[in-house]
């Protein structure tokens, strides 16, 4: 999964913020019991000189056998003080870990990553929130836009154009979109291209996917087609340090995320740039096996048109095309 360098730098912030309120809660519960029991801080100071005393003997230059008398003789005295140190937390009311610092992940100690290198569970959680809330800003989303509280009523149930009415077509059109996100990754097809007019629900659905891929723990990138092809040409133009490195991230992300989801395709201005920036990352994805939606008021075959053959074969060999048509629900609630 491949997190946004911002999302990860708040997920971490607040891994480290978990960690040092964990921190604060053990000192503070240190200093209540040493002024309680103040034998409770000279035991401490012990147990911490018999691992000093390890450190020592390791370090002296000669050997000295793990079963011999001198380690065994700093066991039992440790043994001993924890055995005192048990008691006095009893009779305090606490356990025998009471002062002991406990990581906010045994997985990985509340570092966030595996020994391995690879991102922790407990990190990944922190990624998936942190993205929900830039997702559900990004779209403005309220907690009633998911698919439990999509309205199939104000859809007509009237015949269209003689095909199934508005709202049946939109009933299966759920259906698909709502599986797709809850098998995510593992549905049927990869990629999906929304396709149909303005006011017909594709931006809502898409933000009921984007929210749903992204809950269960997956990297997601939401975006308008007008801005991907703007940071392809930042990263190609501009004269800016600073802004070709933006662009250049951007890029990445649209490259490499588990879940790239583009918005209003064919609303931008059509020329060779565009038409090889959508080309990259379409092809790029497919390559790489990872999933792609896109959204936009054209059919497959107008986009055959407007992009190119090469493109029209990727998306109509590899997209499965899902049709919105009805009236514009924006206008008719004016």
């Amino acid at each position: 999964m491949s997190y946004e360098p911002t999302v990860v730098q708040k997920a971490l912030a607040r891994l480290e913020r978990r960690r040092d309120s964990a921190e604060h809660r053990r000192f503070e519960r240190e200093r209540e019991l040493y002024a309680k029991e103040p034998r409770l801080r000279q035991l401490d100071a012990a147990l911490r000189g018999t691992m000093a005393d390890l450190a020592r003997l390791a370090a002296g230059g000669r050997p000295v056998a793990a079963d011999g008398p001198e380690i065994a003789a700093i066991r039992a005295r440790n043994e001993a003080l924890q055995a005192e140190r048990t008691g006095l937390l009893a009779k305090l009311g606490y356990g025998p870990d009471a002062l002991d610092a406990v990581p906010v992940c045994p997985r990985c100690g509340g570092r966030g990553w595996g020994e391995d290198g690879r991102m922790c569970a407990c990190l990944r959680e922190l990624c998936a929130q942190e993205q929900i809330k830039a997702l559900t800003a990004l779209l403005n989303l309220t907690e009633e836009q998911d698919f439990d509280h999509l309205r199939l009523d104000v859809y007509s149930d009237r015949p269209w154009n003689g095909r199934r009415s508005p709202r049946e077509n939109m009933r299966r059109v759920t259906a698909v979109c709502e599986g797709y996100a809850r098998q995510f990754p593992e549905f049927q097809d990869k990629n999906l291209l929304l396709s149909g007019g303005t006011g017909l629900g594709k931006t809502f659905l898409s933000g009921c996917i984007a929210r749903e891929v992204a809950r269960r723990g997956y990297s997601v990138v939401y975006d308008t087609a007008i801005s991907l092809f703007a940071a392809f040409k930042d990263q190609r133009f501009a004269r800016d340090a600073g802004l070709e490195r933006q662009a250049r991230d951007d890029t990445r992300r649209y490259l490499n995320c588990d879940l790239l989801i583009l918005d209003d395709l064919g609303s931008e201005f059509n020329n060779a740039l565009s038409q090889s920036a959508l080309y990259e990352v379409v092809n790029g994805r497919l390559q790489t096996g990872r999933h792609t939606i896109i959204s936009t008021n054209l059919s497959a075959a107008e986009i055959g048109e407007r992009y190119g053959p090469q493109l029209a074969s990727r998306i109509g060999g590899l997209y499965w095309e899902i049709t919105f048509y009805g009236d514009d629900l924006r206008l008719a609630r004016l």
